[in-house]
């Protein structure tokens, strides 16, 4: 029961972390607009800026996250979770102040150096603690739970947007970031594999053990980096969910990247508009994640939830693409409901793969595979909205990135149909020992 208790304090700390982020979300097109081109609905900075920053967030976060996830191995969750949390203060409090050109600029720049090492590392490594407590039985489940309470923070985060002002969004965010952190240190309880130096605890095969010694030192002065290239080659099953995460990263990035600027000059959608979009996503993310999963997986198997979650994830971009009217963003947005137990299903299915020692180098290599795609996604998505928005376009589809990354969640659905069940491993394939106690 107290293992019980210390996993719902993990669940708090994600929430006040994700409110405090997602409360900013729908104002940061307004303020970015009005800083760089004020007075205007369309602005080619902006989107520029906007790339750029995520190309130099996941260029970062390609070499710090396996970093990261190797260190939560060694000195803890609680330990590494703490930078992050405290990073993400900052930003916050310099659009607090204000908010004119040079806060922005220095808003910008801070916010890109910090994303470098911490960006999305909050999330992966509160994967990592779950699966350090629950079993693999559990596990889905209760990555699905966490998701759910990161989807009800962006529901509250946004509806507080909707009902404040501009000043005061980003000025409770600040303090609830502060809150977070303070929460975190004060109530998390540190979780750590057990038995480090040897794999021996697992219900699954340990992949760095199987894989040959020798090419432990092909990258001496980046050993995280070596240790993910020997999990993608030790295990198929992994390989395939790295590639799945990859494009789905490559399509989410070039649908956020975008939207925001499209529905802006396409509808002339302000903050508020925005955050009531974000609010049905986020009301229909906690139903699927809360409701919808827990229910489902058991019965299909987290192999077909992903593959259905990316259909659907498919479909809701392309609605996106071709919105005739202000009202069919908001219907796509509802499909959320059948896309948001996509990831979930894919991390869990990734950490099956590995003992439990491993579990924050595996959460790392997702993650930093899905920086990689942060590099790869506005390189191309960027130029794209920039042209199309434009009234240099070829041809008048205002949408037309979108429907690219449309394309691209696609390849993510074809690719993850061929991700099948592990069968059952043998005594003698697996690392014996005690399992992981469940705490759900």
């Amino acid at each position: 029961m107290e293992k019980v208790f210390g996993l719902s304090h993990l669940f708090m700390t994600v929430f006040l972390h994700c409110f405090a982020n997602f409360m900013v979300a729908p104002a940061i097109t307004d303020v970015t607009m009005a800083a760089l081109c004020p007075g205007e609905d369309e602005c080619s900075l902006a989107i520029y800026l906007t790339g750029a920053h995520q190309v130099v967030t996941g260029l970062g976060s390609l070499m710090t996250m396996p970093l990261v996830g190797n260190l939560s191995d060694i000195y803890g969750r609680k330990v590494m979770l703490t930078l992050p949390i405290t990073l993400s203060i900052f930003p916050l409090l310099i659009l607090a102040y204000g908010r004119t050109r040079y806060y922005f600029y220095a808003y910008y720049a801070l916010k890109t150096l910090f994303s470098m090492a911490t960006e999305g590392s909050v999330h992966f490594l509160a994967l990592a603690y779950v699966a350090d407590n629950v079993s693999e039985s559990r596990r889905a489940a209760v990555f699905g739970i966490m998701s759910g309470f990161a989807s009800s923070s962006f529901v509250l985060g946004n509806l507080s947007s909707r009902f404040l002002s501009t000043s005061a969004v980003f000025q409770v965010a600040a303090a609830m970031s502060i809150v977070a952190l303070v929460y975190m240190r004060v109530f998390l309880k540190e979780s750590i594999a057990s038995n480090v130096a040897s794999c021996k605890s697992s219900e699954t095969e340990c992949l760095l053990e199987k894989s040959p010694s020798k090419k432990w030192n092909l990258f001496k002065t980046l050993p995280s980096l070596n240790e993910s290239i020997s999990l993608l080659k030790t295990s198929p099953t992994f390989s395939k969910a790295a590639a799945v995460a990859f494009f789905i990263t490559v399509a989410d990035v070039g649908l956020f990247s975008s939207l925001t600027y499209f529905l802006k000059a396409q509808f002339h959608f302000n903050k508020d508009q925005f955050a009531d979009l974000m609010i049905i996503a986020g009301i229909a993310g906690v139903v699927s994640q809360l409701i919808i999963m827990p229910a489902l997986t058991p019965l299909m198997g987290e192999e077909k939830m992903l593959s259905v979650g990316l259909f659907f994830a498919c479909a809701h971009i392309v609605l996106y693409s071709v919105a005739w009217a202000p009202w069919v963003p908001y219907a796509a947005a509802t499909l959320s409901l059948l896309t948001s137990f996509a990831l979930p299903c894919l991390r869990s299915i990734a950490s099956k793969q590995t003992g439990p020692n491993e579990q924050g180098k595996v959460q790392g290599c997702i993650t930093g595979i899905g920086s990689f795609a942060n590099i790869v996604s506005p390189l191309a998505f960027s130029p794209l909205t920039a042209l199309f928005l434009s009234d240099n376009a070829p041809f008048h589809f205002p949408g037309f990135s979108i429907m690219c990354a449309g394309l691209v969640s696609m390849i993510a659905f074809v690719y993850s149909t061929t991700i099948r069940p592990p069968p059952t491993p043998s005594k003698s394939d697996i690392c014996s020992s005690s399992t992981a106690d469940p705490l759900v």
